[in-house]
């Protein structure tokens, strides 16, 4: 008997997830508003323990871990560590931006001796992606990605009755904020595309022009990390995505010529997600599968899967559909996440994080920047000091 939890950061909300593997009973399966959990970090490790009284010792909780670190105990991790894998620089600090409650709580982890915690590694650790690929990048998924791409290889080996090792899918994940997209072929990750390095999301314009980001940089005194959760789909739409609802924004679609051309934008980067992994797979994946928050509105849902099967049509893949998950209230990402835990834990899930070589991670996020050193060293210096702890 395993008792595993899972916790995946969005932007909107923090999702936890568990589960019993020998009863498959669901020990939680809760979400905090993300602007709740900033403003008391404290409260995910409260639920934690609660849940503790209520069912007994929790073997292994996936936590938060940002852009990703080798995985490990909590309370092994170095503070460079988490600062790394949450950085951002002092006048967003000042700002109190959303990702400061992730770097408070993988602190406030650290600290909880009473919890066996784990953080765990994004796409861009891992072994099995060429290190041809990483070059030049720092996000090609973060942590939580990880996570999506997990539940789609339980969901696509139970539903197609194939070992993990012989799956084979690209996963999209379209999320509040970003839209993400992982190639997996024959059980391991083998690319992967981060919301800042893809096309276009809802909030976040993703891969930035290089001319653009020169541009910013000489205009502004103060380059924010806010800018990347702007200049997306929301934008192009001229609307206020906190002050609308996104199945609004999708009846909107229908009606507005600009809200239209939005969307068209939307879908067509999903497409081109898609065929930008393919070319990193040696044979042509069994499906494309779908998760994230979008794909819980039915007309988007119909939408993406048409325009993705007639765009995909000549290349005869078997299916393209939405991830199945167990959980109500969560998204597919806290699923995922609490069956990493329950494998690190040795339940009966360890073969997906073996095929998957989670515990063969290595190295940094700033490790494939291949610029003067001088410049290498001065991002790592900027981001891992003492004061912004």
């Amino acid at each position: 008997m395993v008792k595993a939890i899972g916790i995946d950061p969005g932007t909107k909300s923090i999702d936890i997830f568990g589960f019993d593997d020998e009863t498959k009973k669901i020990l939680i399966d809760k979400t905090i508003l993300r602007d709740e959990f900033t403003k008391n970090p404290k409260i995910v490790l409260d639920v934690l323990r609660n849940l503790t009284k209520s069912t007994g010792k929790l073997d292994v909780i996936v936590g938060p871990s940002g852009y990703g670190i080798t995985p490990k105990r909590a309370s092994e991790t170095e503070d460079s560590e988490i600062l790394m894998a949450t950085f951002v620089s002092e006048s967003d600090i000042k700002r109190r931006l959303r990702i400061l409650g992730i770097r408070e709580l993988m602190f406030l982890m650290k600290k909880a001796s009473d919890l066996n915690i784990w953080f765990t590694p994004g796409v861009i650790h891992l072994p099995t992606v060429p290190r041809f690929r990483k070059a030049g990048k720092i996000d090609m998924g973060t942590a939580d990605k990880l996570f999506s791409v997990i539940i789609a290889m339980k969901d696509q080996a139970e539903t197609l009755k194939i070992k993990y090792s012989e799956t084979s899918f690209i996963l999209i994940e379209i999320g509040f904020a970003y839209t993400s997209a992982m190639a997996v072929e024959k059980g391991v990750l083998v690319d992967g595309i981060g919301g800042t390095t893809g096309n276009m999301g809802y909030l976040g314009m993703g891969t930035m022009d290089g001319e653009l980001a020169y541009a910013i940089s000489n205009s502004l005194q103060d380059y924010s990390r806010l800018l990347l959760f702007s200049g997306g789909v929301s934008s192009l739409a001229g609307i206020d995505p906190f002050s609308i609802d996104i199945k609004d924004f999708i009846r909107k679609t229908k009606v507005n010529k600009k809200t239209e051309s939005a969307y068209e934008a939307f879908q067509e980067g999903i497409i081109k997600n898609v065929f930008s992994l393919i070319v990193s797979m040696k044979e042509l994946p069994k499906e494309i599968l779908l998760s994230g928050r979008f794909l819980g509105i039915s007309t988007f849902r119909k939408d993406i899967i048409s325009m993705l099967n007639k765009r995909t049509k000549p290349l005869s893949i078997n299916e393209i559909r939405t991830v199945k998950k167990q959980s109500v209230n969560v998204k597919e990402a806290a699923q995922g996440s609490a069956i990493l835990a329950n494998g690190i834990a040795g339940g009966k899930y360890k073969p997906i994080v073996e095929n998957l070589k989670i515990f063969e991670s290595e190295g940094t996020i700033f490790d494939h920047i291949y610029l003067d050193k001088s410049i290498v060293e001065k991002i790592k210096e900027t981001f891992t000091k003492n004061n912004q702890l």
